[in-house]
């Protein structure tokens, strides 16, 4: 997939610009190599970022491609997301070799998933789900359906559309049952604040009504303070002038959940999302999160529910 996206801002580029060069150079990040530990066990702050920010920080790369939901809220100092793509896809897709739906799964069914946001939201609406981790690319987490006798998993929409695979859904999952994380479904192209060549050249992909939704959305994740392994679904969408954002804070058993929605100028996007989470929290949300983080310090509670 991280190949698939820098194939296409680069030939993007090159099309709009086809004086200029584009070299493609390939990092294996942190997330990437880790593979047998859950992304909740491993911390989700710069898992799939944090080589390639190093590398341009460096000058040894002059931009770097992520799926937005990847990337910390917090960028380092001198870096700056010079593009954010139009949102194709933002939600969730079950993937099954034989059952429809979400509903059409049996009891105890087991379902594949590295997310703690997906974990917690199918658990809240069907607590008798078998949840296994499921690490790597997608071909990888395909294969391990079939590998591990699985009877469904979860994967982002857009990555298998991206990728030419969107008849393998066997259903999208609706905002009621699961949420999207934070900027999924858009690409952001990072690049040096300072390097104005770059950032001119870059500025042609940058959808205005994208960079608010997601702008409102990652305001909000900063406030909750998680990383991209949170059981929080946050969603915005702009119409006109308005952006209405909603959001879900879910323990990691899906028993207990606080959700709430915000609209207001898209201008103020991101006072909108900060003013949701600081409600979120107070209604409820910072408990739960302190329960998730005695979990991660303990160890439990990501294993697959039995």
């Amino acid at each position: 997939m991280a190949l698939w996206q820098a194939n296409y801002v680069a030939g993007v580029i090159q099309k709009r610009h086809p004086s200029v060069k584009v070299e493609i150079v390939k990092v294996v990040t942190t997330g990437d190599r880790i593979l047998d530990v859950p992304l909740a066990k491993i911390g989700g702050k710069g898992l799939f970022t944090k080589e390639l920010e190093n590398l341009m920080l460096q000058g040894e790369i002059d931009l770097a491609v992520h799926s937005l939901k990847d990337m910390p809220t917090e960028l380092p100092p001198g870096l700056f997301l010079a593009a954010i793509t139009q949102r194709t896809d933002p939600d969730d897709a079950l993937v099954s070799p034989r059952f429809s739906s979400l509903d059409a799964l049996p009891q105890g069914a087991r379902v594949g998933t590295s997310s703690l946001r997906r974990r917690a939201q199918l658990l809240s609406v069907r607590p008798d789900l078998r949840i296994s981790d499921l690490r790597g690319n997608l071909d990888t987490r395909l294969n391990k359906l079939q590998e591990q006798e699985l009877d469904a998993i979860v994967l982002a929409v857009a990555g298998l559309k991206r990728l030419g695979w969107e008849k393998k859904i066997s259903q999208v999952l609706p905002h009621s049952i699961c949420l999207p994380a934070v900027g999924q479904g858009a690409l952001a192209i990072e690049a040096r604040q300072e390097d104005r060549e770059v950032l001119e050249l870059l500025s042609f992909f940058d959808h205005q009504e994208t960079r608010a939704a997601v702008f409102a959305e990652r305001a909000f994740l900063r406030v909750i303070e998680g990383g991209c392994q949170v059981p929080v679904g946050v969603y915005g969408e702009v119409s006109g002038p308005q952006l209405s954002l909603s959001a879900r804070i879910v323990s990691v058993d899906g028993q207990t959940m606080i959700q709430d929605q915000i609209s207001g100028d898209s201008k103020a996007g991101e006072r909108l999302g900060s003013e949701l989470a600081e409600r979120m929290l107070a209604a409820g949300g910072q408990e739960i999160l302190a329960m998730i983080e005695d979990l991660s310090v303990t160890g439990g509670g990501y294993d697959e529910k039995r």
